[in-house]
């Protein structure tokens, strides 16, 4: 008797659904356009950091030390060290060329091959269309202004002392000799009304460091000199906030200039600012500071009267302000440029990029010129070259 062969039955297994893990739960999640866009814009701005940076090295530091090693013997290793410190400060120069550079390529690239056309078709606006090259922007806006306020200004202080070790320069880390400050605030007139004029005047013949030598103040603050201290030394007491002076004489004039009284003194404590002692230890250049130490610094030029140097000094804060946001910009320029529709390549939209990028950096120069000798505000003379970039934009966008 034959036997009926079991049918096998098949179970449906349920499979339960688990939860996707979103840590950041109300944020969208990045779409697959988004990701597609960034990917495709990464390869050509890190082809524009390098291409940039290198021409940028080559005509701004290889060539001297290239002069140097030959004429003056600088070590090969020491150049190379050299070299790799000042890499840093011209990097920055180059995010914005390459945010540039990275926009028109990409959105030239997908304009020329139909996929701007298909993402329109689908509904997709061109402002969602940039919205991936105006985060890659604004990371490097943020990147930029970490590497200048972090990495350039210390990279450029040891390229500049290790060249002058190698050459056996000297590489002093302050003032050393004819330390002059002038300290201006509030003086007293005779009628007892106040006005802002010169309150104090310091000078010091020689500095070691932490010692003022040979040095003379003049106390205006009664609107004529009132009092003149001079003293064979003087040191800061950090400890007390004042300065101790050591085998000096104070004059009191009287206010027909005659002298009222001669002290002989072995040691005297002032509580005079602290100001000289900052300004005769600050040697660097605004390259080699961020924005803090800057801006201490311009503080202390004001109080020393010397308004020239400290217009100078405004005009680079303000261009260290400036530089990061011109990498939102320049995306703002590349991807209408790159999004335009046009049956040519994208020869004529990088042509007129090029021609963007350097007109931008010569205005850069030419505000920071016009800046230190009055003619603009150095806001503007830092702003100016930013706003020179935004008609650009506004111009391609539309």
């Amino acid at each position: 008797m034959a036997t009926i062969p079991k049918l096998k039955t098949t179970r449906k297994v349920r499979r339960r659904r688990t939860a996707e893990f979103r840590p950041f739960g109300g944020l969208p999640r990045i779409s697959i356009m988004d990701r597609y866009l960034s990917n495709e814009m990464i390869s050509p701005f890190l082809f524009g950091v390098g291409s940039f940076s290198s021409i940028a090295l080559a005509i701004g530091s290889l060539f001297e030390l290239i002069r140097l090693i030959t004429d003056a013997g600088l070590n090969v290793f020491t150049a190379m060290q050299i070299f790799a410190l000042q890499l840093p400060g011209f990097m920055v120069y180059s995010f914005p060329m390459s945010v540039l550079l990275a926009t028109l390529i990409t959105y030239s690239r997908l304009s020329a091959d139909g996929e701007i056309t298909a993402l329109r078709s689908c509904g997709i606006s061109v402002v969602r269309l940039i919205a991936p090259a105006l985060v890659l922007s604004l990371m490097v806006s943020g990147l930029t202004f970490m590497f200048n306020e972090v990495i350039v200004p210390s990279a450029n202080l040891q390229a500049k002392n290790t060249l002058k070790a190698a050459l056996n320069q000297e590489n002093p880390q302050f003032k050393s000799k004819d330390i002059f400050y002038q300290q201006y605030g509030k003086i007293t007139q005779p009628d007892g009304t106040t006005e802002d004029g010169l309150v104090r005047s310091f000078y010091a013949r020689r500095f070691d460091g932490q010692k003022m030598i040979d040095l003379t103040v003049l106390d205006f603050s009664q609107g004529k000199v009132q009092q003149v201290l001079s003293s064979e030394s003087a040191t800061w007491q950090p400890s007390q906030n004042v300065w101790e002076f050591n085998n000096g004489t104070t004059y009191i004039i009287n206010a027909d200039g005659s002298y009222h009284s001669i002290l002989k003194f072995d040691q005297q404590k002032l509580r005079l600012p602290r100001a000289p002692l900052d300004f005769a230890q600050e040697l660097r250049n605004p390259e080699e500071m961020n924005i803090t130490e800057l801006r201490h610094y311009i503080d202390l030029v004001h109080q020393s009267g010397n308004f020239k140097e400290e217009r100078k000094l405004d005009v680079r804060l303000q261009q260290k302000y400036a530089l990061p946001f011109i990498c939102v910009v320049f995306a703002l320029v590349g991807s209408p440029l790159g999004i335009r529709p046009q049956r040519t390549s994208a020869a004529k939209g990088f042509g007129v990029s090029v021609l963007i990028i350097f007109g931008y950096y010569l205005l850069l120069f030419i505000c920071q010129a016009l800046g230190q000798v009055e003619i603009l505000s150095p806001f503007l003379a830092g702003s100016e070259p930013k706003r020179y970039a935004r008609v650009h934009a506004s111009d391609s966008s539309s």
